[in-house]
This record gives C-alpha cells, sequence and structure tokens, in this order.
C-alpha cells in the first residue's frame, strides 16, 4: 500500500516538473542501459557454460558427449518453463511483435529474466540457434514494463519495447546505427522525429554499457583489406541470388521441420527425438554446436581448415573440392540443426544462425569462383556481404543487413556490394516466401502489424469490443402485437429472429412492418414469421478486422450479425468500427 502511495505521488510530482516528451527520453535512456546489461550477461553466461562443457576435464571426451549435451540443455529448459515458470515462452521476435498486434504492447515481467535462462541453457549446452532474439525479448519486456511502470500510453510503451530490441541488438554487436534500423525495419516503428531520438538513446547507452561492462571485445575479428572493384559487380548479383535461394531453403526446412515436430503432443517426446538429431548432427559437424560465430572467425581468417578440427572429416580438409563441398554440406545442415533444436523444445533466435549461413554461403561462392582461377574475388569480402544477403533474406531486412556489416566492419567500402547483395536476396527470397521466419505466423493469423498505417490500425482493432448486443431479440411464433411491443421500446430498426437454440434464422427491419405496424386488426393475424428476410452476410468474433471490411463492402450493409459456431451473438455496425478506427488511428499517429 505505501508502494501504491510513493508511485502516486511520484507520478504526480513527475506530471508538474518533466513534460512527457522528456519523460520518454528518459525512460529510452534506463531501458537501453538495462538491455546492455542484459544482452552482456546473457553473452558472458553462454560462454561460461560451452567453456565448462568444451574444455577442462572433458576436453578430450567434449566430441563424443555431443551426443548428449543438446538434450541435456533442452531437457533443463523444458524443466525450466513447465517446473519453474510453469508459463509458455515464445521465441524471442515473433513473441514480441506479437505483443505489439495483440497484447497492447504489454509483455508479462516474467519475460525479463525467463528468455537469459532457457537461451543460456539451450545455447550453452550445444543448441544451433543464437541469442539476439531472447536477448531481444528480454529488452523488450524490460521496455514493456517500464512504459507500464512508467505510465504511458501505448504508443510510449510499443516504443520503449522497440527501444529495448534496440538497446539489445546494439549491445550484443556494438552497432547502435543498424540497431536503430533493426528496430525500424523488423519491429516496425514508425520513423517520426518523436521515435528516432529515444531510439537512438537507448541504442547507445546499450552500446556504452556493452562497451563498460565487456570492453571493447568484438563478436568478429575483420578489416577491410581488398577494395570493391566494378568487375565484381556481376559475382556480387550472382551472390545476391543465391543467398536468396538459400534463405528460401532455411526458411522451408524452418516451417517443414516445425510442422513435424508440432504433431508430437508429448514435450518428452519431441525433445528425445529433436536433442537425438541435435546431437547426431553436432558429433559429425561440431561447427554446428551453438552460435557458430568462431565458426564465422575463422573463414574471416582464412583458416577454413581449422573448421575441421575434431570433426570425423578432419582428413579431408585439404583438398579443395572436398572441403568446399562440405562447407556447402555444413550450410545445409545448419538449417536442419537450428529448425529441430526450436522443434525439440530449445529457445533462441535465428540471427546468428543466418550469420552463420551467410558467411558459409559467401565462403563457399568466393571459394569455387577462385578455384577455377579465371577470375579472383576476395573471400574476406564474400563472406561479409554473404551474412548480409542471408539476414536480408531470411529476416526481411535488407538495411538492417547493410548497417549491420558496415558498423560490424567499421569501414563502407563495401556500401555498393552490400546494396547489391542484399537487395537482391531479398527481392529472390520475397518473391517465393512473401513473409520473414519472424511474421509468418502472425501474418497467416492475420495479427501482423505493417508499416501500412491503414492494415496496422487494421490489426489493432478488435472486432470482440465492437460487437453490439442491445439489438431486441424476436422469434418466428411471435406475433405482430408482440412484435410492435418490442420496436417501441427498441432504439434500433434491427430485429434479429431467432430459434429456441438461439441460432439466427433471419431478420426483421422497421422497413418491413413500417406500413403495418399501426393496423391494430393484424395484430393477432400476423406473424414475425411472415416478415422475416435473410441477412446479406455475417461475421464471426475471432474474423480479422480486415476480412470483416472486406465483408461490408460486399454485401453494402450498415450492420452484419455476429454468429460463433452457429450461434447468435449480436450485431457489428460499419459505423461503429469507423469511429473507433478513427481513434486508433488519431493514437496510432500522435
Amino acid at each position: 500500500m505505501n508502494q501504491r502511495k510513493t508511485f502516486t505521488t511520484f507520478h504526480l510530482w513527475r506530471r508538474k516538473h518533466i513534460a512527457n516528451k522528456q519523460w520518454i527520453m528518459l525512460l529510452s535512456i534506463a531501458v537501453g542501459f538495462t538491455s546492455g546489461i542484459s544482452a552482456v550477461i546473457m553473452k558472458n553466461l553462454v560462454h561460461w557454460v560451452q567453456s565448462l562443457l568444451t574444455h577442462s576435464i572433458v576436453i578430450n571426451y567434449h566430441n563424443y558427449l555431443y551426443f548428449i549435451y543438446p538434450i541435456i540443455g533442452i531437457l533443463l529448459t523444458v524443466l525450466f518453463l513447465k517446473v519453474f515458470l510453469k508459463k509458455k515462452l515464445g521465441h524471442g521476435i515473433p513473441s514480441t511483435l506479437y505483443a505489439i498486434s495483440t497484447k497492447n504492447s504489454i509483455i508479462q515481467r516474467f519475460n525479463m529474466y525467463a528468455s537469459i535462462v532457457t537461451s543460456v541453457l539451450t545455447v550453452g549446452f550445444g543448441g544451433s540457434v543464437g541469442l539476439e532474439g531472447p536477448a531481444v525479448s528480454t529488452a523488450s519486456a524490460i521496455g514493456s514494463n517500464l512504459g507500464r511502470i512508467g505510465r504511458v500510453n501505448y504508443k510510449a510503451t510499443t516504443l520503449l519495447l522497440g527501444c529495448g530490441a534496440a538497446g539489445a541488438m546494439a549491445g550484443i554487436f556494438n552497432a547502435p546505427i543498424a540497431a536503430i534500423v533493426f528496430a525500424l525495419e523488423v519491429i516496425m516503428l514508425d520513423l517520426t522525429a518523436g521515435s528516432l531520438i529515444p531510439l537512438l538513446l537507448a541504442s547507445v547507452s546499450a552500446a556504452l554499457t556493452s562497451r563498460f561492462i565487456a570492453g571493447d571485445a568484438v563478436l568478429f575479428n575483420v578489416e577491410i583489406t581488398e577494395l570493391f572493384t566494378l568487375n565484381d559487380t556481376l559475382f556480387y548479383v550472382l551472390l545476391g541470388i543465391f543467398s536468396g535461394l538459400v534463405s528460401v531453403y532455411f526458411s522451408k526446412v524452418y516451417w517443414i521441420v516445425e510442422a513435424r515436430f508440432a504433431k508430437i503432443n508429448n514435450a518428452y517426446t519431441r525433445l528425445i527425438i529433436g536433442g537425438s538429431i541435435l546431437g547426431f548432427l553436432i558429433f559429425l559437424i561440431p561447427p554446428l554446436y551453438g552460435e557458430g560465430f568462431a565458426t564465422i572467425n575463422e573463414l574471416l581468417a582464412g583458416n577454413y581448415q581449422e573448421i575441421f578440427n575434431g570433426s570425423i572429416l578432419y582428413e579431408y580438409r585439404e583438398n579443395i573440392l572436398v572441403a568446399i563441398s562440405l562447407l556447402f554440406v555444413m550450410m545445409l545442415f545448419k538449417a536442419v540443426a537450428t529448425s529441430v533444436t526450436f522443434g525439440a523444445g530449445g529457445i533462441g533466435g535465428i540471427f546468428a544462425p543466418s550469420l552463420f549461413l551467410g558467411a558459409t554461403a559467401g565462403f563457399v561462392f568466393a571459394k569455387a569462383i577462385n578455384y577455377f582461377n579465371f577470375f579472383h574475388v576476395s573471400e574476406k569480402n564474400f563472406i561479409l556481404v554473404g551474412m548480409a544477403g542471408i539476414l536480408a533474406g531470411v529476416l526481411h531486412a535488407p538495411l538492417t543487413a547493410l548497417f549491420l556489416i558496415a558498423e560490424i566492419t567499421a569501414s563502407y567500402d563495401l556500401i555498393i556490394p552490400l546494396m547489391v547483395t542484399a537487395a537482391i536476396s531479398f527481392l529472390t527470397a520475397k518473391y517465393f516466401v512473401p513473409h520473414s521466419l519472424y511474421t509468418m505466423q502472425l501474418a497467416k493469423r492475420g495479427e501482423l502489424i505493417t508499416h501500412d498505417k491503414d492494415k496496422a490500425v487494421l490489426t489493432l482493432m478488435k472486432l470482440s469490443s465492437e460487437i453490439e448486443t442491445e439489438f431486441k431479440v424476436i422469434h418466428p411464433e411471435d406475433s405482430l402485437g408482440q412484435l410492435v411491443k418490442v420496436v417501441a421500446k427498441s432504439t434500433r430498426n434491427i430485429f434479429p429472429v431467432t430459434d429456441e437454440k438461439n441460432q439466427l434464422i433471419g431478420i426483421v427491419t422497421l422497413d418491413d412492418i413500417r406500413k403495418i405496424m399501426f393496423d391494430a386488426s393484424q395484430y393477432d393475424q400476423l406473424f414475425v414469421s411472415d416478415f422475416i428476410s435473410d441477412y446479406p452476410d455475417c461475421v464471426s468474433s475471432s474474423d480479422t478486422m480486415d476480412s470483416v471490411m472486406q465483408k461490408f463492402q460486399r454485401s453494402g450493409a450498415w450492420n452484419l450479425p455476429v454468429i460463433d459456431d452457429g450461434h447468435y451473438i449480436g450485431f457489428v455496425s460499419k459505423s461503429k468500427l469507423f469511429n473507433a478506427y478513427r481513434k486508433i488511428l488519431m493514437d496510432f499517429s500522435e
């Protein structure tokens, strides 16, 4: 009680002394600071777990332990969710987008720590996924809850949620510009002066926090030594097409594997099957263990032979053709390993696997060109550009991919090939897969917020809150006299006709009885059944607002009945929907 009184007193003081804009900026800095801390904690915990499992006393045996590490990690994840948390935890960025579109940007408090614990267990024990998604989920939850504590409106809460996402990306990659672009492009925030400054503050504060705690250490040790030449343009175009096709492959494999595992009802059965498959894949191809950033660094350094250390394929590393083929196979199986990790019950993200696929695709592509000696291209440059290409294709975020690689390299020397490859990869992938892995499920359910403001507003509208139930219900056996009494008490001109099971038979309108309703001689002679007319169309309370609007347009009606499982619920009116639309649009745009 005292705590609530203290908060109330503080907010009263805040309203008097701190304007809303300044208050949101202060909150965005706080979100960025906490996001940076959470990102560093997550990274360090994963590295500690991996170091513990692959070094120390088990160094001589850890290859064989790859069979059981993933099962243990995913088992601990499942037990944490089922026994300790007792709640369902969504996958990173998709769950964040879902909260924006259907939950008024409200994310429950347990998400501020649950993703950290589960992703550390999953990735630390070898799950072939990334930390970026869980980091974004954690930071977005922090932003959402700080918005609730700070008593800001839906739009400001959504902005703080986006600040959390930007902060997480800035904290992990030390790339504040790419982090802002990510929030605008993937989280789908509007680019306005009101949103840009808080995003900038959150991104910078997260990057500074990460640097302060972890120092100047970077994920990728890379320096551009060969500049882009016009002669390479065609190869970058081809790399864009190749990256787009690999992105499509990744997306298709993900959805196929997910569908297969979804048919298995028992969580522990999914765990055993998925964990066993993953363990076998990691045993055969050790680079599939965890995020795969070490493999990317080896490729960037030109030490592709080192990737095969500890693998049963080690003896083939010196044969270039065999090495290229094996790396291509490794790229294909990375998509399988990532999908199986999710299917088995692991928690993680697809950002790191996309970078892994991109680096491998770029290296294989460049190595194949150089092998035939007709042309020479920079393998390092193609690895970097390939990473951008796969990110653009899988995430449908070409600008995020472009700026991320530019910031990682601390150079814009590759900006032209990055633009070419990212754009072509995005267009290629989008042709075959209209939505990214983040948004596919939401798009299918009509719950996806887009940069199209009209569609965004329709997504935010909920039909269930717009149903009108004050219509007077009548029955077919009612006399005209009874109907007139109902009309006298009603404020509406439509009367739904139902049977004893509350099934809608039809409607009676005031126009249908206007000419005869004052003829008292007919009150006992005529019945409701004599005036029933069919309704032009109907909707369900589960229909998306977009489909409801289409039904209004097709039917030309101003009121449509709502029927769920054959039972009459109420009516929805076009005028009320327009009023609700206008209100949400004003809130969305202010």
